[in-house]
């Protein structure tokens, strides 16, 4: 293989490689500790290395599998994580300078079974400070400074999985476990061209993680193929005595082709008001859909959903930041809004967020009734290119998510999964967002890699500068 190729091959790719002997893990690390030092950090994607012990991870998995002993499809494969996931002893910075050096003595659930599979820590990777939970106007809201997409490097990854996202599309790791709340991993990996999965609410223990919305927040793969997501959430997956919101049913990551082809729920006015090429290329993969499937149109129920995460978000991020709050310690942060913006959660009554609670219940009824008929109902990601370094975000937003898909999904607390599905002239990546049932990620992820076999993309290495490969002097490492 083209050594060139190799870092932007997909999990899948680099477990065929490692188990033909024609690479080692220790080889592999060594890659992309080299290409996270370089285009890692110049993109602002890297907050900490932990160069040696990635490279005693890599030595173990080495000797086991000369051995003999597979420890399943992450055996020896790198990654990154979002830097809100605590790894015992390295700093877990949640993207705030206030929490710059905090330091937890205990590894995140998700950061021990990857561990146990075999997978290989490499960093920790950049987020918008406190995962966007205190609002944020510009990109730079973090003291690792904006996140560039590889795909132009003058544009955004987006938030608040920016770094991995980032990381991921520029080949700096193979995947990267990222969080959402609100659209965290799934507009990330709509504007960075990977593909990035939000499991059932529950699916995988958050135990370790930043908190920043209890009945919202999940963490997530964001990979190169759906494939990939689907091998990663099966190594992370399962219920945790330690966190209480996971859901006892086990889960093993297999691909569902239906004998009659797969039924798929096209949503009504999801390519309006999107940009043209955006439009496109939606329509473009609804019609290679209906080769494998039947494609019908569907309508989401008029239901308040942005109102009601407005409420729960607003009650519960100051919940869990109200001695910090309380503290003026927002004055701290780089975010224009930090200092007042979750302030009127205090005034908030506890009628309105029981009501909007209530009417969640409802949401989540009929959405999932909705799901259960199909397959994955399908809509573009989000309908804007990525915006610039330098523009304010919010500005960005009106148009760009034109139907609730993302939301009702949100609060339904049921799994959609963000694909690439081509470009623009622009050189910049489009998406395509499938929505599942409650439970059924591998409906989902099988629709979606149904999708990626059919456009049959060329391999995405984005042009990232040379000048992004020259080593940086800043930086943390930690052993």
């Amino acid at each position: 293989m083209n050594v060139e190729d190799l870092p932007f091959c997909s999990v899948a790719e680099l477990g065929i490689l490692i188990r033909r002997r024609e690479i080692s893990p220790s080889e592999l690390t060594r890659l992309y500790l080299e290409r996270l030092d370089t285009i890692g950090r110049r993109l602002n994607a890297v907050v900490t290395l932990t160069d040696d012990v990635a490279m005693a991870e890599a030595a173990l998995a080495d000797s086991e599998i000369i051995r003999g002993l597979d420890r399943g499809p992450l055996h020896g494969i790198p990654y990154g994580l979002k830097d809100i996931i605590a790894t015992g002893g390295v700093p877990t910075s949640w993207g705030a300078e206030p929490f710059r050096d905090q330091v937890f003595p205990y590894d995140a659930t998700v950061v021990s079974r990857l561990r146990n599979a075999g997978a290989i820590h490499l960093a920790k990777l950049a987020t918008i400070e406190l995962a966007g939970g205190m609002g944020y106007d510009h990109p730079n809201a973090t003291f690792t400074g904006a996140t560039a997409n590889p795909w132009d490097t003058t544009t955004w990854s987006a938030g608040s999985s920016s770094g991995p996202s980032a990381a991921v599309a520029a080949g700096a790791v193979p995947f990267a476990i990222g969080s959402d709340t609100s659209g965290s991993i799934l507009l990330p990996a709509a504007w960075t061209g990977t593909a990035g999965l939000r499991a059932t609410y529950g699916r995988v223990s958050r135990f370790g993680a930043m908190s920043l919305c209890w009945t919202l927040d999940r963490l997530g793969p964001i990979c190169r193929t759906a494939e990939d997501c689907g091998l990663v959430l099966g190594a992370i997956a399962g219920p945790d005595p330690r966190d209480a919101s996971t859901i006892p049913d086990a889960y093993r990551y297999h691909h569902r082709r239906p004998k009659g082809g797969f039924r798929f729920g096209a949503l009504a006015g999801a390519a309006a008001g999107v940009e043209p090429e955006i439009a496109t290329n939606y329509e473009r993969s609804l019609t290679l859909l209906a080769t494998v499937g039947q494609v019908e149109e569907v309508t989401l129920p008029d239901l308040p959903y942005a109102e009601v995460i407005d409420v729960i978000s607003a009650a519960e991020t100051f919940a869990a930041f109200d001695d910090f709050l309380a503290a003026g310690r927002t004055l701290e942060l780089t975010a224009q809004k930090a200092r007042t913006h979750r302030l009127a959660g205090a005034l908030l009554p506890a009628h309105e967020y029981i009501r909007a609670q209530r009417i969640r219940r409802h949401i989540a009824t009929a959405v999932n009734d909705l799901l259960c008929g199909f397959d994955a109902v399908v809509a573009p990601t989000i309908g804007a290119f990525a915006s610039g370094l330098d523009e304010v975000f919010e500005y960005m937003l009106p148009g760009a998510f034109p139907q609730p898909i993302n939301y009702a999904g949100v609060l339904a607390g049921s799994p959609t999964i963000s694909i690439a599905n081509g470009f623009g002239e622009n050189g910049l990546p489009t998406s395509i967002q499938f929505a599942g049932a409650r439970l059924a990620e591998n409906s989902v992820l099988s629709a979606a890699s149904a999708l990626e076999d059919l456009l049959d993309l060329p391999p995405r290495r984005p042009p990232v500068d040379a000048a992004l490969q020259t080593p940086t002097d800043g930086g943390e490492r930690h052993a």
